[in-house]
């Protein structure tokens, strides 16, 4: 299974999910019914799903302690739902290494981002990274 391209329709799907407010599994039915989803880890998908609602007022916490100065609300959407899959991986998904969240994180703003937002993302994610290394 490509984790990358999983990673990659968790992020389309998370925003789709912060667009619309439907529910997680009305999203992913609804994306397995009209693509291609061969070579995908949906169980992958539908954790980092989950585990991003279930700990969204953490996560956010995280992120603007990590984003100085910068209240979520100020975060374009797309940055943010990158920034929660990062922070989620972080903090929750022990067997990723935190600079395999970082770089996947950065590569996603690059293509799917405005144009110099990598370089926030990246910022956001070393100072979380930094966080879960003082606990």
């Amino acid at each position: 299974m490509n984790r990358k391209k999983s990673r990659e329709v968790a992020m389309k799907l998370l925003f789709e999910i912060s667009i619309n407010k439907n529910s997680i599994s009305d999203t992913i039915e609804h994306y397995k019914e009209n693509n291609e989803i061969e070579n995908l880890d949906f169980e992958y998908i539908e954790r980092i799903l989950r585990g991003i609602d279930e700990n969204m007022e953490y996560i956010d916490s995280k992120i603007e302690e990590s984003s100085k100065k910068w209240k979520i609300s100020r975060i374009s959407k797309i940055n943010i739902t990158i920034l929660r899959m990062a922070a989620y991986e972080i903090f929750f998904e022990k067997d990723i290494p935190c600079k395999v969240s970082a770089n996947e994180a950065v590569e996603l703003a690059k293509s799917y981002a405005e144009e110099n937002s990598f370089s926030f993302v990246n910022g956001v994610i070393g100072n979380l990274i930094n966080s879960s290394e003082e606990k």
